[in-house]
């Protein structure tokens, strides 16, 4: 039996992968940084409840019988694990390699692309095609609430099943889309992100290109339109024109979802905004290729109920609402926050940006989403950009977005740290606001999310 050894474990790309291979009968084991610092607890209890080994990060997870290490790109030669596996000669495998590999042992895969919207959508296929009884397998790095509801041993980012099918979140942001050799490629949408529009080009018209059986994509979005496909494998989902092959119309926000129309029959989704209109009938759509009626599939994703940091209400305390949310590039702030202001409630967010290349590349555009979706009396808090090591040049900073939003007539407060927000909460918060935690790639803004809910006391 092979034995795989994960360092870093505990990351959003990494623990589905860990549990599909225990769950397919390997052994596994790994180490994060995280548990080292007492962090993740619940991460641990199930990795624990499934049998994998955990090890602090010092290198003695890599035992003699250990096969293969596998890292992300994030991870560094000089962490021990890595620098004992090397000197053991013991194969070392990036994450994304790790993947593919899984990914085209399915004779039918899906790829879900896209800037924005890759987790969500990659939930509601998985979600439709198990309810359907299709036996998909789903990897995603989005932990699926359906999921992680009714299984204790799951984390909800994975499922595993022995069928023909496998579902995954495919990543642009790292190049890893350029690996999956996909049976559906799906393209939700195409913004600026982590590349420039004319790389994401080259890497989603390829993408597609590789694509055996179907392209289905989004007909709303200007750049999708650029792209080089072949239009006899092209499926179009839309809201804006009624000549694509599923098409959306008559959205309306409900106090606890979004309602739309499918050829005259109302479905209805228990997440919020438009944005999630489009994740479903590109869902839908792939749904169909894989001989699932469209209005079934519309019927099964009322059911649905999102990934976690996906516009999540944390709770309600003293009728302030606090929510969790993963935006953190100028179009998946901009899906938020139209997302939020379709309902009543002062809003005060606060945004956490996630390293300073990031920023360098999207700040101004950040602040312009900001300017224009912020109400009047909204509030944008800014801490300074998390710092998460290394050696970068720290030529930008938080107070670069706030001058630019408050420069258009918008109110924007910059911070030095999170602390200093969490007493500004407190004193200025009244109720009925709503407030709104917003980044990515930490799961530490959660617990903040949640240590905010216990403090709100008016």
């Amino acid at each position: 039996m092979k034995k795989y050894s994960f360092c870093g474990i505990a990351g959003s790309g990494m623990s589905p992968l860990a549990q599909i291979l225990k769950w397919q009968g390997f052994e596994v084991n790994g180490s994060d940084r995280s548990f080292d610092q007492g962090g993740n607890e619940q991460i641990q209890e199930v990795f624990k409840k499934n049998g994998i080994n955990l090890f602090p990060q010092d290198g003695s997870a890599i035992e003699d019988d250990v096969d293969c290490l596998v890292i992300s790109t994030a991870v560094e030669e000089t962490i021990p694990d890595v620098k004992k596996a090397l000197q053991k000669n013991i194969k070392i495998i990036k994450r994304f390699d790790l993947l593919a590999d899984m990914f085209h042992q399915y004779e039918k895969g899906i790829a879900v692309g896209g800037t924005s919207g890759k987790s969500t959508t990659t939930g509601m296929i998985g979600y439709i095609l198990k309810e359907a009884r299709k036996n998909p397998t789903i990897i995603n790095g989005g932990v699926m609430k359906n999921l992680k509801e009714k299984d204790g041993e799951s984390l909800g980012s994975a499922y595993y099943s022995d069928g023909d099918i496998c579902v995954i979140e495919a990543d642009e942001s790292n190049g890893s889309i350029e690996k999956y050799n996909p049976y559906i490629s799906v393209i939700n949408n195409i913004s600026l992100d982590h590349k420039t529009i004319d790389e994401l080009l080259v890497l989603f018209s390829d993408f597609a290109g590789r694509a055996k059986h179907k392209i289905v994509m989004n007909l709303d979005c200007k750049y999708c339109q650029k792209l080089s496909v072949n239009k006899e494998k092209l499926k179009t989902f839309s809201l804006e024109n009624e000549g694509a092959d599923i098409y959306a119309y008559d959205i309306k926000p409900l106090q606890s979802g979004i309602a739309y129309k499918i050829d005259d029959k109302e479905f209805k989704l228990a997440i919020y905004g438009k944005h999630n209109v489009y994740n479903a009938i590109a869902a839908i759509a792939v749904a169909e290729e894989m001989g699932v009626d469209m209005f079934e599939a519309a019927k099964i994703l009322e059911g649905y109920s999102g990934i976690t940091r996906r516009l999540e209400t944390i709770g309600v305390n003293n009728g302030i609402s606090i929510i969790d949310d993963f935006g953190h590039n100028p179009d998946k702030i901009n899906a938020s926050m139209r997302a939020l202001r379709e309902y009543d409630g002062r809003l005060l967010v606060m945004f956490q940006p996630h390293g300073f290349s990031p920023i360098r590349l999207m700040g101004k555009d950040i602040a312009k989403v900001f300017a224009e979706t912020l109400g009047s009396e909204d509030i944008l808090l800014m801490p300074e950009i998390y710092y998460a090591g290394g050696s970068v040049v720290k030529d930008v900073s938080s107070k670069d977005v706030t001058d630019a939003v408050n420069k258009a007539g918008k109110k924007a407060i910059f911070f030095d740290n999170r602390k200093e927000i969490k007493d500004y909460l407190i004193d200025n918060v009244r109720s009925g606001d709503r407030i709104v935690i917003m980044g990515a790639r930490d799961n530490s803004l959660t617990v903040f999310a949640s240590d905010i809910l216990d403090s709100m006391v008016i």
